[in-house]
C-alpha cells in the first residue's frame, strides 16, 4: 500500500513538474512571437527608410546619364577644355571628365556631360570626328547596374607559363653527405704545451 501511495505522489509530482514545463515552453514561445513582431517592424521602418533614398539616388545617376556621353580614343595630351569645345556645338556642357589611372595618367577616355538631354543626339553625331589627330568614338553613356558585373575568369598567360593555383614552396635545404667533395678529418687532440 504504501509503494501505491509513493508512486502516486511521485506521479502527481510529475504531472506538476510537466505542467509547470508546459507553462514555461508557452511563455517561451510567446515571448519569440514578440521578437519575430518587433523584428519584422524594425526591418519594415529600415527598409522603408533606405530604399527611397537608394532609389532617388539611382534614378539621380540615370538621368545624369541620359544626358552624358562616352568619348573613347581621347588623346593623352588632351585637356578638358579642348573636349569642352568640341562638344559645345551640341550644346551647353555641364561637365568634362577625364578618367585618369592611379598615376595621374590618363587613360584615354572621357564622359561629357550635357545640360539638356537633347544634346546627346547631337553629340552622337560627332562620332569618328577628329581631335588631336585621332578619331573620337563617341556613344551614349549607359548606367551601372550594382551587383550587375559578369564574373570574368583569369586565364592563364601562355609566354609567362601556367603555373595555376598553387602557392610557392621553397625547397628544403640540402646537406651534402660527408662522402662528396673534401671530407673532414678527425684531429689529434692538442696537448698542452708549457711554450704557450
Amino acid at each position: 500500500m504504501e509503494d501505491d501511495v509513493e508512486m502516486a505522489a511521485s506521479e502527481n509530482g510529475a504531472v506538476v513538474e510537466l505542467d509547470d514545463m508546459k507553462k514555461r515552453l508557452k511563455e517561451m514561445e510567446d515571448e519569440a512571437a514578440a521578437l519575430r513582431e518587433m523584428q519584422a517592424k524594425v526591418e519594415k521602418e529600415m527598409g522603408s527608410v533606405q530604399d527611397p533614398a537608394a532609389a532617388a539616388n539611382q534614378a539621380n545617376r540615370e538621368e545624369v546619364d541620359s544626358r552624358s556621353v562616352f568619348v573613347g580614343n581621347v588623346d593623352y595630351s588632351c585637356t578638358p577644355e579642348e573636349v569642352q569645345q568640341h562638344f559645345q556645338a551640341c550644346g551647353t556642357v555641364n561637365r568634362v571628365t577625364i578618367r585618369t589611372n592611379k598615376f595621374g595618367q590618363p587613360k584615354g577616355y572621357a564622359y561629357v556631360e550635357f545640360l539638356e538631354t537633347e544634346a546627346v543626339q547631337e553629340a552622337l553625331l560627332l562620332n569618328e570626328s577628329e581631335l588631336h589627330g585621332r578619331q573620337l568614338k563617341v556613344s551614349a553613356k549607359r548606367t551601372n547596374v550594382p551587383g550587375m558585373k559578369l564574373y570574368r575568369a583569369r586565364r592563364p598567360n601562355p609566354p609567362m607559363g601556367f603555373r595555376g593555383r598553387t602557392p610557392f614552396m621553397a625547397a628544403p635545404y640540402f646537406f651534402p653527405p660527408y662522402g662528396y667533395g673534401k671530407v673532414p678529418r678527425a684531429r689529434a687532440p692538442m696537448r698542452y704545451s708549457p711554450y704557450f
